[in-house]
């Protein structure tokens, strides 16, 4: 009798009750959960983003033919068009400037008009006219030219401007005779190229439609 009773004081050493095992195992979960929360959390930074832009559905056009301008053109039928007093703190030279503002797009398409009389005259609007397009050079990642020439036979150069400038799109045209204009397309916003992107491709293609309908009388 008295060797069974050893045997099991031996056995109870040896194998704890199952009470005791859970009572450890529940601790052993407990501390591996608190280790675990006092981890430092990762944080993931999420890409920019940029405030959707709601195009029109199409393009589409109506024509502006006033008696008193020197000119006609067609501009887009969700595009505003104001006479323009004064711009980058240069007074209107003439009544002939205009704003085609596209509230919907918050853009705007300026266009200055100067009449000149001799070649002296026009070499000087070209050159006031380049400067002002080289202007953005510091911004700009690159200026790129483009020549035309329309089916009426005015001819001009469209600046693509690359980078956050002030403009992207900017355009001369002449009929190297009296008639000169100078077209840029602006935001009301603080430019961002990738931001403005949708709307800058967007009107871009309406002022391709208004250089090849444009017409000086």
């Amino acid at each position: 009798m008295p060797e069974d009773n050893n045997q099991i004081a031996v056995q109870s050493v040896i194998f704890p009750s199952f009470t005791a095992m859970l009572r450890y195992l529940v601790g052993f979960a407990f501390i591996v959960i608190g280790v675990s929360s006092c981890r430092p959390k990762v944080f993931t930074p999420k890409q920019p983003g940029y405030f959707r832009v709601d195009t029109p559905m199409q393009h589409a056009y109506q024509p502006f033919n006033n008696a008193s301008f020197p000119y006609s053109f067609e501009y887009p039928v969700y595009g505003l068009i104001e006479r323009d007093s004064a711009f980058f703190r240069e007074k209107a030279d003439n009544p002939y400037w205009l704003n085609i503002n596209v509230p919907q797009l918050g853009g705007m398409i300026n266009l200055t008009y100067k009449h000149f009389n001799n070649k002296a005259e026009f070499d000087r609007i070209v050159e006031d006219c380049y400067n002002l397009s080289f202007f953005h050079h510091e911004k700009a990642d690159f200026i790129d030219e483009h020549l035309f020439r329309t089916a009426e036979g005015a001819s001009g150069i469209i600046y693509v401007v690359g980078g956050n400038a002030a403009s992207k799109y900017q355009f001369t045209i002449t009929d190297s005779v009296q008639h000169f204009i100078r077209g840029a397309l602006y935001f009301d916003v603080t430019p961002n190229a990738d931001s403005l992107r949708p709307a800058n491709d967007f009107l871009f293609q309406d002022i391709q439609h208004l250089i090849q309908t444009l017409h000086f009388k």
